[in-house]
């Protein structure tokens, strides 16, 4: 099956994933979350496949939501945020974690938001030196979604989870690395052969073995994941509806700070 705004490409044992909006820098709208939705359960699930990489296309992993786009609008004409984050944003994201075989993230580049939610979902983070990693939410007076607040803290722990959510600040690759939030730190021209060099290694090993190792570290890392994707949504949809939320994305297109009224 082909797509618009991603490439599929199978390689053997190996599913290669390149999110493909690069004049946006990846960022999801609900048709790039229906296509993304559509791979993680179809074909990055077949048994055939046995190890997915997954990176994006351009200069970038992900830069998040695509606030330019817009949100589906609710019967009230409020963005439904809700609605995309169960049906679409989310299930990517369990999906991810409950594929039973390896993911390898190779971030090529900035990962914020929801896009590095979908970093941090992956098995293994494999990050370019240039890249880097941010809870960018709420600078738009959103919090953190897509798992992040689960995948976040069991990484790098209270202080540091906080810091991300709470500032909103860039945590390039290096910090990343030494904070626990990725694997490893290529320079950015080597970065693709490495995370092939992994795939491989994956595809060539013992599924059923990595499969196993991954449901009982899901069960001791993220015994609620649904449950915290699920509280997740309900706050991320009271926010959306906030004025903080209507400025945060009005400054963001106009390319100027935000004035937030705690409102």
């Amino acid at each position: 099956m082909s797509y618009e705004q991603l490439i599929w490409e199978r390689d053997g044992g190996i599913g290669r994933l390149t999110l493909n909006r690069p004049d946006s820098l990846n960022a999801w709208t609900p048709a790039f979350g229906r296509e993304l939705k559509q791979v993680v359960q179809g074909e990055a699930a077949d048994p055939a496949v046995r190890a997915v990489l997954v990176t994006g296309a351009g200069r970038g992993f992900s830069s998040g939501a695509d606030l330019k786009a817009g949100f589906d609008a609710a019967e009230d004409g409020m963005p439904d945020v809700r609605k995309e984050l169960d049906e679409l944003y989310h299930p990517i994201i369990a999906g991810v974690r409950r594929l039973e075989k390896p993911v390898v993230a190779a971030v090529n580049g900035p990962a914020v938001g929801i896009g590095a939610s979908l970093a941090l979902a992956c098995d293994i983070v494999l990050a370019a030196e240039s890249a880097f990693f941010g809870l960018a939410f709420v600078n738009i007076g959103l919090m953190p979604d897509g798992g992040s607040t689960l995948f976040v803290p069991a990484a790098v722990g209270k202080a540091r989870a906080f810091q991300m959510a709470l500032l909103g600040e860039r945590v390039p690759a290096s910090r990343a690395l030494e904070w626990g939030l990725v694997n490893a730190v290529h320079p950015d021209d080597r970065l693709m052969a490495e995370a092939d060099e992994l795939a491989e290694r994956f595809a060539a090993g013992p599924t059923r073995s990595y499969a196993a190792s991954k449901r009982a570290l899901n069960r001791m890392l993220y015994p609620d994941l649904d449950g915290q994707l699920d509280l997740e949504a309900e706050l991320q949809h009271s926010l959306a509806r906030t004025r903080d939320f209507g400025e945060g994305v009005a400054a963001f297109v106009e390319k100027r700070a935000p004035e937030f009224q705690g409102a």
